[in-house]
């Protein structure tokens, strides 16, 4: 405090209201910052590189994990606290109840996962839902299809229609980028979309197991409805779109860009974490 208002008041006059020597200020001064201070002020600048690359959405627990990843050796209190210190803060998670109706499960069709979102090779289980991205020019729907094992968001489609050629496209690009023959269960709710004659026809084509949830259970694809829920809070909810082709393009580079990224760097160094809820 002495030093920052040195130029507006009496240093001698500072010291006698603070109860603070002469020599002690002045010790102070020339004193070097100990080896602590410098390491605080090495994390610190690295940990404001982190929240700028993540576009601000990085908490202190998820600023930890990419520390560590990194190779630094901090504590999760010690990043909370520097980043208190900083007055930096991640995207806090916001809660949204909504209820959608469910359609009739096809005679064929259980629900294969059962809420065990794990799984010990990739391509064998994947989980597929639909969101709404809100814009001036009106709904924006996205499709995606997930892999259990890594979190990767293997395939996903985008239209203005929330029909089932949107599902479709979504599993298709899935399967562009599987290498594996074996088969995949694939999981989702009952929407319309999923239920249907074709998408149904479509799955058991490719050698697709089909996979529902159970009536009025937002868990039993619970995986699914995390990731959309990190989306917005990361990207979409801090956004205002004028039109569909700007949510396009935003949502296209954080999928590509920045989550998968992320999880491909996870999957990389074997710190692969299941279930697929974060």
């Amino acid at each position: 405090m002495i030093e920052r208002c040195r130029d507006a008041f009496p240093i001698t006059m500072m010291c006698r209201l603070l109860k603070v020597s002469h020599s002690g200020y002045y010790d102070w001064r020339i004193r070097q910052p100990s080896n602590r201070a410098q390491d605080n002020s090495r994390l610190l600048r690295r940990i404001h590189a982190l929240h700028t690359e993540s576009d601000g959405v990085f908490g202190s627990p998820r600023m930890y994990d990419e520390l560590r990843y990194l190779g630094e050796s901090c504590s999760l209190n010690r990043v909370a606290r520097l980043m208190q210190s900083a007055r930096l803060a991640g995207i806090p998670t916001r809660t949204q109840w909504r209820k959608r109706p469910s359609s009739i499960r096809p005679d064929h069709v259980s629900n294969h996962l059962k809420r065990d979102f794990t799984a010990q090779q990739a391509n064998t289980k994947w989980v597929t839902d639909i969101t709404y991205i809100r814009t001036a020019e009106g709904w924006l729907y996205l499709a995606v299809v997930i892999d259990l094992y890594s979190s990767l968001v293997v395939g996903w489609s985008m239209s203005q229609r929330m029909e089932k050629q949107l599902v479709v496209q979504a599993v298709l690009m899935a399967l562009w980028q599987k290498q594996s023959a074996g088969n995949v269960v694939l999981h989702s709710d009952r929407g319309s979309q999923y239920t249907s004659h074709e998408y149904q026809l479509f799955l058991s084509t490719h050698g697709i197991v089909s996979s529902m949830s159970a009536v009025g259970s937002c868990y039993d694809n619970a995986a699914a409805e995390s990731f959309f829920g990190v989306l917005k809070r990361e990207r979409v909810n801090r956004k205002r779109y004028m039109t569909r082709g700007e949510a396009r393009s935003d949502i296209f580079d954080y999928i590509e860009r920045f989550y998968n990224q992320r999880k491909k760097r996870q999957l990389n160094s074997g710190n692969i974490h299941q279930p697929a809820l974060n």
